[in-house]
């Protein structure tokens, strides 16, 4: 199946763990994205997981646009073969261009500036600023305690009953790109009653 997706914002690590299991997954979700003609949107480095993703997507033709800070970019840390490179000021703006450009999220394995991208991505859901699904590849159960703590924030009552589903998770890219291709859209902070909030 062909996801309906032009291009994908791909957010993960920018380190190389030891096991090389990631570096591998990362190449492949690249290539699989390529394969299915959608584009990818990454951070635009050339190290980690990050460069794993580019260089996956651009051997197997795939168009890859990365978007990195001019301080990342001074520091030499910029993949030179993407289709383009994006230099930007801030990480606002590098987030805001993922948005912009992109038609779909996808999480793999990463830190804390993977987070930080991940749960931008479901905030802007829950407000509307985007529309676009949120997708998390939970390979190894690399994410098993981050989908359990998403359940406990639900349950507590600081995630409302119409967010639950905006995080859209799976083991392979295969089943995530299924997932997210047939996502119903949610209902926004802003189209639920005040007084229901």
């Amino acid at each position: 199946m062909t996801a309906p997706f032009n291009r994908i914002a791909v957010y993960c690590g920018s380190a190389t763990p030891a096991d090389p299991g990631y570096i591998d997954l990362a190449r492949k979700v690249g290539d699989a994205l390529a394969r299915k003609g959608i584009g990818v949107v990454y951070g635009g480095g050339k190290v980690g997981l990050m460069g794993a993703v580019a260089d996956g997507a651009l051997e197997a033709g795939g168009e890859v646009i990365g978007v990195i800070p001019d301080a990342l970019e001074g520091h030499e840390l910029s993949h030179k073969g993407c289709t383009e490179l994006h230099v930007v000021d801030t990480m606002h703006e590098r987030k805001q261009m993922f948005t912009d450009l992109s038609d779909g999220f996808v999480t793999l394995p990463g830190g804390v500036g993977t987070m930080d991208e991940l749960w931008e991505a479901v905030s802007w859901a829950q407000l509307g600023y985007h529309s676009s699904p949120v997708g998390l590849l939970n390979a190894f159960g690399f994410y098993d305690g981050l989908l359990e703590f998403n359940r406990k924030m639900a349950e507590v009552g600081f995630v409302r009953e119409p967010h639950r589903g905006i995080i859209i998770d799976a083991e392979t890219i295969e089943d995530l790109l299924d997932k997210m291709a047939t996502a119903e859209p949610i209902k926004t902070v802003l189209q639920i009653r005040s007084e229901d909030l």
